[in-house]
C-alpha cells in the first residue's frame, strides 16, 4: 500500500489547534476530489494543545520529532513519508491545501522542485509583515539569485513541492528556518530541476503570535546564503582587496602619489601592503572552505574543484613561498646596508628606506603564509588521496 502512496502532505506542528483541522480537511479535500492517493502528515514538534489529538480524529499520520526547529520538524515528516511526491506547507491556515493541483502537475510533468511565488499569485491584505514583504524577502531572493543564479522569486514561500527521490539527493542538515533556504540553494548546486507556481499568501489564522523570528531568522537566512557561497564570502572580497592593494602599492614604491594637496607616501604604503595580506587571508579562507564543505558533503563536487588539486600542490607551494621570502631576506638585508650607511644611527631619509623595508617585510610574511598554506592545503588532500 505504501509503495502506490504518490503524494505526501507534509505540516510542521508546534501548538497549531487553531488552524489544524482547517488545513487537514483541505488537504483531504484536495486528494478525494482530484482522485490523487496520497496520504497526510502532520510532523508534531511536541505540542501541548490537543493538536496531536485533532489530527488523530480526522485521520492524519502524526510523526512525533522530539528536537526543535522548523527544519527538524520537516525532515522527520518528510523523511517518514511513502508517497512518490510530497507538498509541504505551515499549518496556520495561510495557504489553501485545496488548490495544490498546479504543483502536483509539474511534479508529474518531472520538476524535482516546485516553488510557490506569492509575489505573482497575491498576498492578503496584512498577510505579510511590512518588513518581510518589501525588505527581507526581496533582499534574501536577490541575494539568493545574484549568488548561485537560481531564477525563483520568492526564496522562502513555505508552500513548494518536490519528489522523494530528489530529496534524497540534497543532505538537508539546518535545523531552523534557514531550511527553506537550503532546500533550494541545495537543489541548485545537484543540478535538480526548480520551476515555479503562483500560490496566494492568506492572512495566518492563528490569534497567536507566529513563530518567526524576523531579524534572527533574517540572519539566518543570509549566513546560510553566505556560508554556502565562499565566491561572495571570501573570493570576490579577495580579488578585489589584492588588485587594489597591489597596484597601489606598486605606484607607491616608485614614488608617493600626489593628488592635489594630499600626498600619499610610506604611510600608505603600509596600509596598501597590508590590504594585499588581508586580500590574501581572504583567498587562503575560500579554499580551505571550498575543500572542507565538498569533503564534508556539504557542497557537490565539480570539475573546477578536482582542477583544484592540479594547480595548487604541497611543491609548488613551498616553491613560491620560499622564493617570496628569500626575496624579503634579500630586501632587508639591502636596508639594513641603508642603516650601516649611517652608522646605524637616525636615518635622514626615512621615505627611501621604508621603500624597501616595508616591501621586505611584506613578502617575508607573504611567503611565510604561503608556506603554511600549502602544508595545511597537502594535509586536507591527504583524504581525497586515500580515496
Amino acid at each position: 500500500m505504501e509503495s502506490k502512496i504518490e503524494l505526501s502532505i507534509v505540516m510542521p506542528c508546534l501548538n497549531e489547534a487553531e488552524t489544524l483541522a482547517i488545513c487537514i480537511t483541505k488537504a483531504q479535500q484536495f486528494l478525494d476530489s482530484n482522485n490523487v492517493k496520497g496520504e497526510i502528515i502532520i510532523a508534531d514538534n511536541g505540542s501541548t494543545d490537543g493538536s496531536q489529538l485533532i489530527a488523530n480524529n480526522l485521520n492524519a499520520r502524526i510523526v512525533n520529532v522530539a528536537s526543535k526547529g522548523y527544519g527538524h520538524a520537516l525532515r522527520g515528516g518528510i523523511e517518514a513519508a511513502f508517497g512518490t511526491y510530497i507538498i509541504m506547507a505551515d499549518a496556520d491556515d495561510s495557504y489553501d491545501f485545496s488548490h495544490l493541483m498546479p504543483f502536483l502537475k509539474e511534479l508529474r510533468n518531472g520538476n524535482e522542485l516546485v516553488m510557490g511565488n506569492r509575489f505573482k499569485g497575491g498576498i492578503e491584505k496584512n498577510a505579510m509583515p511590512f518588513l518581510h514583504k518589501y525588505l527581507g524577502n526581496p533582499v534574501l531572493s536577490f541575494v539568493g539569485r545574484l549568488f548561485f543564479k537560481i531564477k525563483i522569486g520568492d526564496f522562502h514561500c513555505g508552500l513548494r513541492g518536490f519528489s522523494k527521490a530528489a530529496y534524497s539527493k540534497l543532505g538537508l542538515k539546518t535545523t531552523g528556518m534557514e531550511f527553506a533556504s537550503e532546500m533550494i540553494v541545495k537543489a541548485k548546486l545537484n543540478d535538480l530541476s526548480i520551476t515555479e507556481v503562483p500560490t496566494k499568501l492568506s492572512k495566518d489564522g492563528r490569534t497567536r503570535p507566529p513563530h518567526l523570528n524576523t531579524w534572527n531568522d533574517g540572519w539566518r537566512h543570509l549566513r546560510f546564503l553566505l556560508l554556502y557561497s565562499p565566491k561572495w564570502l571570501f573570493l570576490y572580497p579577495s580579488l578585489i582587496m589584492l588588485i587594489v592593494g597591489i597596484i597601489t602599492s606598486i605606484f607607491l614604491i616608485i614614488k608617493p602619489i600626489i593628488f592635489e594637496n594630499i600626498t600619499f607616501d610610506v604611510h600608505t604604503l603600509l596600509y596598501t601592503s597590508s590590504l594585499t595580506l588581508i586580500g590574501f587571508q581572504f583567498f587562503v579562507f575560500y579554499a580551505l572552505t571550498k575543500i572542507y564543505a565538498v569533503e564534508n558533503g556539504l557542497l557537490p563536487k565539480s570539475s573546477r574543484y578536482n582542477n583544484l588539486f592540479k594547480y595548487l600542490n604541497l611543491e609548488k607551494g613551498l616553491i613560491s613561498g620560499a622564493a617570496l621570502l628569500l626575496i624579503g631576506v634579500i630586501l632587508s638585508i639591502k636596508g639594513l646596508f641603508f642603516w650601516e650607511s649611517v652608522s646605524f644611527g637616525s636615518l635622514q631619509n626615512t621615505s627611501s628606506t621604508l621603500r624597501i623595508v616595508i616591501p621586505a617585510v611584506f613578502t617575508i610574511l607573504l611567503g611565510i603564509q604561503i608556506i603554511l598554506f600549502s602544508l595545511f592545503f597537502s594535509i586536507l588532500s591527504l583524504k581525497r588521496q586515500a580515496e
